[in-house]
C-alpha cells in the first residue's frame, strides 16, 4: 500500500523514483568517501547508477585503455540545457571553427548558450584523490539541493571525466591494498606510502599522459581529444597531486607564460583563483598561487586548452604517496578525506566563477578563433615542410589532422623564409608537394605554437622542454614566412615510379627511409627471405640508389623460399611498396651485386631490460614503438637474467636510461663478441664510461676558476643554477652519412636534450653523431651546459667480436613524438652490424 501511494505522490509531482531520492556514494558504495580508495569498476558503476537516475545526467564512453578498462564522462546541467544538449555542443563547436560571428549571432549567443566547464581528474593514476573527488562532484551537482547550484547549472554545462588514466590508478590502488593494515599508518617511512617500480603514475605503456595531449600518442589521449574536440570547453580543469608536504597549489599560473596566451586568459585565471582563494581562506587552509606549474610546453591539460582557446588550469593538492593518511613534515596528519574536502571546493568555487562569467567566457571563446582567422599571432604568417621524406611528412599531416590545424599542399614560386635547418633568412623553391600551413584559420595559435623555431622563453627556470618545434622533431627541412602563403591543393601528388618489366629479376631493390620500410623488411624476413643491404651508392640504368637501399637476390633465395616471387608480390601490395628489378648484377657505377659491399641483415631478436635500474618512461618508450607502431615481438627481461643469454633466442639486447652495475654490463662481453648487439640508450651509457669493456668515456670538461665578485643572495636561491640547466632543448648533430646508423636521417639529426652529458669521441669505433660549436638550435640552455655540449659523441658504434655496441646518448623516442629519432631507432635495430 505505501509503494502505490508513493508512486501516486511521485506522479502528482511528476519525479521519477530514482530522481526522488539519489543514493549518495557513501550509500552506493557502502563506505564513507575518503575512508578508502574506490576502485574503477565502481566509480563507473557509481556514474551510470546517477546518470540512469536523474534525467538531467548523461553518460557518454568514449572508449578504452591499453588494458581494456572502459573510460567514460558524465555530462550534467540544467534541465533547458540537457533537452538542448546536441544544439548547445554544435552551437559552441561553431564557435571554436568561427563560424557564425555576425552582430546578431553574438547577441543570440550571449542570451542562450551556456559556458562549458571540463573537469579531468585522475590523469595520474597515483594521485588518487581526484577519482574520489569526482564521485561528490557529481552527486552534489545531481541533487543540485541549493539554488546557488541550480542557477550555476542554468548558465554551465559540467563535463566530469572521473579518471583519465584507470590503469595507472588501478596498478597503485592494488599496490596500495596489497601493503595498508588494519589501520593506515601515518609514518611516512611505512611501505604503504612508498611504491615500488614503475608505480601508478603512468599508463600501461608507462607514459605520462598530461605530458600527451598535443602528441596523442596513447590510446587513452586520442580517444579522450576526439570527445575534447567535439565539445571544445571554454574552462579545462585538470586535478592533480603534488607531494604531501606542499600546500594547495590553483592559478594563476608561474612564468614563463607564452607570449600567444591572451590578457583575457591570463585575468581570468586570477579571476578563478581569487574565488578559490575566498573559500581556502575562509576554511584556513594553505595554497600558493604563480609558482612553479608554468604556462609553457603545449601538451599539458592546462597549456594545451589553452591553445585552443579555453582557460585552462591546473589544480594540485598535496597526496602523493599519502595513502589515507600520512604525517607531513610539518607534523599534521593529511588524510585522504582532507585531499577530497580541498579538490571539491576548488571545483565548486570555479563552477560558480565560470557561471558567473558565462557570457563573457563564449564571446570571448569566439572571439578567440574569430582572431586566428583575421589575425594570427607571432612573426611569421605561414609554414613550409618540404617533402624530403614522404613518410615523415604524411606522419606530421596525421598529428595537425588529430589537432584540427588546416593545411594544404603545393607552391609554385620562390618565396623568402627562415630556414630551420641553416637558422637563415633565405630564398626557397615552391614545389608541388610541399606541406603548407597559413595561420589565417581558426587554430592558428596552436599551429603557431607547435611549429615556431623558437619560443620566447621569459623565464628559464622552467617545469618542461622548452623546444619542440615540429620540422626539427620530423627531420624535415622546412621554412617560415612572413607572408600569408596558401597551398595550392587538398592532397599531395602521388607519383608513380614506371619501373621495367623483368621476368626474372637478379634482385629486388628497395630504399631504407621509413617505418613503412622496416615494415617490408620485417615482411620478407618473417618469410625466411634474406635481405641485403647496400653500404656503398650504386647506379643502374642512370637509376641513383642511395646507401642503405635494401636487396632481395632471387637465386639464393627462391632455393629456401617456395613460390619466391608470389611472395615478394603479395609483399608489395600489402605495404605498397615497389621493387625495382634488376636484370642483371653487374651496375654501371659503384660495386657489383657479388661485392661484399651488400651485406645480409641478420634478424633481430630482441629484448629489453626492465626493472627498477632503469627509467620506466624509457623502458614505455621501448615497449609501445616495438608493439604499438613496429608490431615486432619483444622479451621484456629483468637485469638479473642477462649474463644467460642466449645468442639463438636474443640477439639484441636493449638497455634503456638508466643507472646499471658495471660488473653486470662486464658479463655480457662474450655474448657480444659472438655476435649480439648491445644497444645503449642514453644513461645507461653513463654506467659504463669507467669499464674496460666499453670504449666510451666522458668527455672531460675544464672549468675556468671564477673570481667571486658578487655573493650569492639566499633569495635567489632558486635561479642560481640557471647556468646549468637544460630543460629541453634541441641540437643538430652531425652525422657520418656513411654509417648505416645514419641512414635516411637526413643533413643532421636533430637532437632533443634534457641533460648535459657527451662523451669523447671513440679511438676505437665510429662516431656516428658529433655535437660541434654550431649545434644549439633551440630552447633554454644554460650557459655551462653550451660550453660542455660545444664538442663531443652522442652517438657512436664499437665493434666487439662479431657483436657491436651501439651508443645512443639522446632520447631518440621521447614521448614518441620525436618521429626522426624513431628512423634512427629502427637503424640500430636492423641495419648496424
Amino acid at each position: 500500500m505505501k509503494y502505490y501511494l508513493l508512486s501516486f505522490l511521485l506522479l502528482l509531482t511528476g519525479l521519477k523514483p530514482a530522481e526522488a531520492q539519489l543514493r549518495s556514494p557513501e550509500e552506493f558504495l557502502g563506505y564513507p568517501l575518503g575512508s578508502k580508495f574506490t576502485p574503477h569498476y565502481k566509480v563507473l558503476e557509481y556514474f551510470k547508477y546517477l546518470g540512469s537516475a536523474h534525467k538531467n545526467i548523461k553518460i557518454q564512453k568514449y572508449g578504452k585503455t591499453y588494458e581494456g578498462r572502459e573510460l567514460l564522462v558524465a555530462i550534467v546541467s540544467a534541465k533547458e540545457n540537457m533537452d538542448n544538449l546536441e544544439g548547445v555542443r554544435k552551437q559552441n563547436l561553431s564557435l571554436s571553427n568561427a563560424e557564425g560571428l555576425s552582430s546578431a549571432n553574438k547577441l543570440a549567443i550571449k542570451a542562450k548558450q551556456p559556458a562549458i566547464l571540463w573537469l579531468s581528474y585522475n590523469v595520474h593514476g597515483n594521485e588518487a584523490s581526484s577519482t574520489e573527488t569526482a564521485l561528490k562532484m557529481l552527486f552534489t551537482l545531481a541533487e543540485a539541493k541549493t539554488v546557488n547550484i541550480q542557477n550555476w547549472l542554468k548558465n554551465t554545462v559540467v563535463i566530469i571525466d572521473p579518471c583519465l588514466n584507470p590503469d595507472g590508478r588501478e596498478r597503485y590502488l592494488n599496490f596500495f591494498g596489497s601493503t595498508i593494515g588494519i589501520q593506515p599508518n601515518p609514518d611516512p617511512l611505512s611501505r604503504e606510502h612508498i611504491e615500488p617500480w614503475p608505480g601508478g603514475r603512468s599508463n600501461h605503456y608507462y607514459f605520462d599522459l598530461n605530458r600527451d595531449w598535443a602528441w596523442q600518442s596513447q590510446i587513452e589521449t586520442q580517444q579522450r581529444l576526439d570527445l575534447y574536440q567535439d565539445w571544445m570547453p571554454e574552462v579545462h580543469v585538470d586535478f592533480h597531486e603534488q607531494s604531501y608536504n606542499e600546500p594547495y597549489y590553483f592559478a594563476p599560473a608561474a612564468e614563463p607564460i607564452h607570449q600567444d596566451i591572451t590578457p583575457w586568459q591570463r585575468n581570468f585565471q586570477i579571476t578563478v583563483g581569487k574565488n578559490n582563494a575566498k573559500y581556502f581562506d575562509k576554511n584556513g587552509w594553505q595554497y600558493f598561487t604563480k609558482e612553479q606549474f608554468d604556462l609553457l610546453y603545449p601538451s599539458y591539460g592546462d597549456t594545451y586548452p589553452l591553445y585552443n582557446g579555453a582557460i585552462g588550469m591546473t589544480y594540485e593538492q598535496g597526496g602523493i604517496g599519502a595513502g589515507l593518511a600520512v604525517t607531513t613534515i610539518d607534523g599534521d596528519t593529511l588524510t585522504l578525506k582532507d585531499r577530497i574536502a580541498h579538490h571539491f571546493t576548488t571545483g565548486m568555487a570555479t563552477l560558480e566563477t565560470v557561471s558567473t562569467y558565462a557570457d563573457q567566457l563564449v564571446e570571448e571563446f569566439g572571439k578567440y578563433f574569430e582572431k586566428g582567422v583575421t589575425a594570427p599571432p607571432g612573426v611569421y604568417k605561414s609554414y613550409v615542410i618540404k617533402a624530403q621524406n614522404k613518410y615523415r611528412q604524411q606522419k606530421m599531416a596525421n598529428l595537425l589532422k588529430k589537432n584540427r590545424i588546416q593545411f594544404a599542399y603545393g607552391l609554385d614560386k620562390e618565396y623568402t623564409g627562415y630556414s630551420y635547418e641553416n637558422k637563415k633568412i633565405q630564398r626557397f623553391k615552391g614545389e608541388r608537394n610541399d606541406l603548407v600551413i597559413n595561420l589565417n584559420q581558426p587554430r592558428a595559435i596552436l599551429a603557431n605554437v607547435l611549429m615556431e623555431p623558437q619560443t620566447a622563453v621569459s623565464d628559464s627556470n622552467t617545469y618542461d622542454i622548452t623546444a619542440w618545434a615540429l620540422p626539427y622533431a620530423y627531420g624535415l627541412p622546412a621554412f617560415a614566412t612572413q607572408e600569408a602563403v596558401k597551398g595550392l591543393f587538398p592532397a599531395p601528388e602521388e607519383k608513380i615510379e614506371l619501373f621495367p618489366v623483368v621476368d626474372r629479376p637478379y634482385a629486388w631493390i628497395f630504399p631504407w627511409r621509413s617505418m613503412n620500410d622496416a615494415q617490408v623488411l620485417i615482411s620478407l624476413q618473417n618469410e625466411n627471405i634474406k635481405v641485403r643491404i647496400a653500404e656503398e651508392p650504386f647506379t643502374i640504368a642512370e637509376r641513383k640508389f642511395e646507401i642503405g637501399s635494401l636487396l632481395v637476390y632471387r637465386t639464393e633465395n627462391e632455393k629456401l623460399v617456395p613460390a619466391l616471387a608470389a611472395k615478394m608480390a603479395a609483399i608489395e601490395k600489402k605495404w605498397k611498396q615497389a621493387f625495382y628489378p634488376a636484370a642483371s648484377g653487374f651496375v654501371d657505377r659503384g660495386k657489383d651485386f657479388g661485392s661484399s659491399a651488400y651485406r645480409v641483415l641478420t634478424k633481430p631478436k630482441v629484448a629489453i631490460v626492465s626493472g627498477p635500474e632503469s627509467s620506466s618512461q624509457s623502458v614505455g618508450q621501448l615497449w609501445h614503438f616495438m608493439e604499438q607502431e613496429l608490431n615486432y615481438p619483444v622479451s621484456m627481461i629483468a637485469l638479473r637474467n642477462i649474463d644467460n643469454l642466449n645468442l639463438n633466442k636474443i640477439n639484441v639486447l636493449i638497455l634503456p636510461d638508466g643507472a646499471y652495475p658495471v660488473e653486470m654490463m662486464d658479463k655480457l662481453e662474450d655474448w657480444i663478441k659472438i655476435g649480439g648487439r648491445l644497444i645503449l640508450m642514453e644513461d645507461a651509457i653513463q654506467s659504463v664510461t669507467d669499464s674496460k669493456l666499453f670504449e666510451v668515456r666522458k668527455k672531460e670538461v675544464f672549468k675556468e676558476e671564477e673570481v667571486l665578485v658578487n655573493p650569492a643572495l639566499y633569495a635567489n636561491r632558486n635561479t642560481m643554477d640557471l647556468s646549468d640547466a637544460i630543460p629541453g632543448a634541441i641540437f643538430k648533430v652531425h652525422l657520418d652519412h656513411s654509417h648505416p646508423l645514419a641512414i635516411g636521417l637526413g643533413a643532421y639529426y636533430y637532437a632533443l636534450k634534457t641533460d648535459d652529458h657527451i662523451y669523447s669521441p671513440l679511438n676505437k669505433g665510429w662516431n656516428v653523431g658529433l655535437f660541434k660549436p654550431d649545434s644549439y638550435v633551440a630552447g633554454v640552455a644554460g650557459k655551462t651546459v653550451m660550453k660542455t655540449l660545444n664538442s663531443g659523441m652522442t652517438l657512436g658504434v664499437q665493434s666487439l667480436g662479431k657483436g657491436a655496441i651501439i651508443y645512443i646518448g639522446t632520447d631518440v623516442l621521447f614521448r614518441s613524438f620525436w618521429e626522426n629519432g624513431k628512423q634512427l631507432f629502427l637503424n640500430a635495430l636492423f641495419l648496424v652490424d
